[in-house]
Order: structure tokens, then C-alpha cells, then sequence
């Protein structure tokens, strides 16, 4: 099993090493690319810590801009893994969500442009969905895994923010999420504890998302 587990960190460690750029930004259906290649996609609540997350995950300072005001990503920003001539992946950093102060407008405008993207979007390998550890599941994220159970789509929990948990909070934190996962049909049921701040976790995520992009075959 070890041997096994080394063998997906390098192929994550290579798949991440790749090169990584900005895409396009849709913030309405008609804009979405055709299909190409798997997407991982990364949703979560504003100031969850998704473009902190993308940047550890590339070892990229700033290929997804980190704001400190919540609310700021307002379009699904797609990025390609792997280069121009041989694309390996797109990733998908989705608009954050449950931040107030964004507007009705654009309140309202998230679950029809996330509704669009889920519906029939054959090259979407997983969603992860990405919980602030210091707080656990929000009745917002709740909505969207509804939601992603609706669109039979593959989703994972990943704890953000764990160098901010202590002890045996952190394991309180991983087994309240996984028995809220448990009837869940479209839910993997393993929630890892990530930190973009410390690198906690990215190792074993990378390995994660190149078992996903393995199985589209070369």
C-alpha cells in the first residue's frame, strides 16, 4: 500500500509541475468551453480559501488571485493543466459562495450559472467542495451538496485551514464531516485536512486528482 501511495504523490507532484495557465472566465452559460479535457472543479464558501488552495496545489504564487474582501471570484475561472499542445487537465475555480454583502444580482445569478455548468458536463471527473476546518459544514454547503447529489456529480470534502485546528479537534472535525456524509450518494467518503499556508495535505490531494486524470487513459 505504501509503495502504491508513493507511486500517486509522484504522479501528482508530476502532473502539478506541468505547466499552468489562466483560461477564460464565464460568468454565463453560453460561454462555457467544449468539451476537452477532465475537470476538476473546487467550489466552497467565499474566503473558504480556493485560490489559496489552487496556488499550493500548483506551487504557484499567484495563478488565482487571493483576496482577503469575500465574494470576489464571481465567474467559474477555468485554468489548463499540462500545457497548450498536450492539456492534461482544466481546473475550475468556481465562484465562491453564502457571502451577503455580494448583491441580490449576483446572488441570485450563482445557482443558474452553477446549475448550467453541473447539467450534463461529461468531462467533470469531481467536484471538491472545500469547508473552512475551523467551522465545518455551514448550512449553505449543505445546499450544494444537495445540489451536486441532484446532478449525480462526484464530490470530496477537503478541511481547509487546518493549521488552525488544534488537537483532537482536528479529528472531531474529520469524523463529524464524514457520518454527515454517510447517505450521501454522490459523496467519496474520505475528508482530507488540507493547509495552504503549511502544505499539509497537498501532497496526498495532487495524488488524489492524478488518479482522477489517470483514468481518462493518455
Amino acid at each position: 500500500m505504501q509503495d502504491e501511495s508513493d507511486h500517486w504523490q509522484e504522479a501528482g507532484r508530476r502532473l502539478f509541475a506541468a505547466e499552468c495557465r489562466f483560461s477564460r472566465a464565464v460568468s454565463e452559460a453560453a460561454q462555457l468551453p467544449p468539451p476537452g479535457p477532465g475537470e476538476i472543479a473546487f467550489a466552497g464558501r467565499s474566503n473558504v480559501g480556493k485560490s489559496s488552495l489552487l496556488n499550493a496545489l500548483t506551487s504557484r504564487k499567484s495563478l488565482a488571485r487571493v483576496s482577503h474582501a469575500p465574494g470576489r471570484t464571481q465567474a467559474l475561472n477555468f485554468f489548463v493543466l499540462g500545457g497548450s499542445d498536450a492539456p492534461r487537465l482544466r481546473l475550475v475555480d468556481m465562484p465562491g459562495y453564502g457571502y451577503a454583502a455580494v448583491g441580490k444580482a449576483k446572488t441570485a445569478a450563482w445557482p443558474r450559472l452553477v446549475d448550467a455548468y453541473l447539467r450534463g458536463r461529461a468531462g467533470l471527473l469531481r467536484v471538491f467542495v472545500l469547508v473552512d476546518a475551523r467551522h465545518g459544514l455551514k448550512p449553505v454547503d449543505l445546499e450544494l451538496l444537495d445540489k451536486l447529489d441532484r446532478a449525480a456529480v462526484s464530490y470530496q470534502i477537503v478541511l481547509t485551514k487546518a493549521d488552525e485546528v488544534k488537537g483532537l479537534e482536528r479529528q472531531a472535525r474529520q469524523d463529524a464531516t464524514q457520518a454527515a456524509l454517510a447517505k450521501r450518494p454522490a459523496a467519496f467518503p474520505l475528508v482530507p485536512l488540507t493547509s495552504a499556508e503549511t502544505g499539509e495535505g497537498i501532497p496526498e490531494l495532487r495524488a488524489s486528482i492524478a488518479q482522477l486524470a489517470a483514468r481518462q487513459g493518455p
